[in-house]
């Protein structure tokens, strides 16, 4: 099997946001998909490793920022590529706290949508979590950032925590 093949399925690039404790924690996500319309859901794929995976399984709520395509790569590289739990990913983001608690990331969003958590489901190396959207709005007319542009255009690479790695990536 040619696993490229895999690269080939389209996705959008977020950044998945959720909270615990009085504190904050994100991370890129791009295993999103809007599940139905009435009501709206959406389904998103979380490591078991990652700490924004704790932090939802805790509050039952997460936020997705869709970013657009002049996302610089400092911004995905600290969401993406750094752990929460040795860095404040937030230090220096702009950012608003949503309706359901969880951060909103201000910079470099075209909309956002908050969500409460319906349903997870264990599928393996990851949860795959059902939220019901509860707010979200457009925040920029900027064209959103799908997975081939950070691929093709910004030379973005896959960390191995990503749904969709295969092993040949960095």
């Amino acid at each position: 099997m040619n696993v490229q093949a895999l690269h080939k399925i389209s996705y959008g690039m977020y950044i998945l946001t959720s909270g615990k404790d009085n504190k904050f924690n994100g991370q890129i996500a791009n295993a999103v998909i809007q599940a139905t319309s009435d009501p709206a859901t959406i389904l998103v794929c979380v490591n078991h490793e990652n700490l924004t995976h704790e932090f939802i399984e805790s509050s039952k709520v997460f936020t997705l920022s869709i970013l657009s395509e002049d996302a610089p790569m400092t911004l995905i590289g600290t969401f993406g590529f750094k752990c929460g739990r040795d860095i404040d990913k937030f230090k220096d983001i702009k950012f608003r706290t949503g309706r359901n608690g969880a951060p909103i990331v201000l910079d470099s969003t075209a909309a956002f949508l908050e969500c409460e958590m319906v349903k997870q489901m264990d599928i393996g190396s990851h949860t795959m979590f059902l939220g019901k959207v509860i707010d979200g709005d457009i925040l920029s007319d900027k064209t959103p950032m799908t997975y081939a542009y950070y691929h093709t255009i910004k030379g973005g690479k896959a960390p191995k925590n990503a749904p969709h790695y295969i092993g040949v990536e960095e």
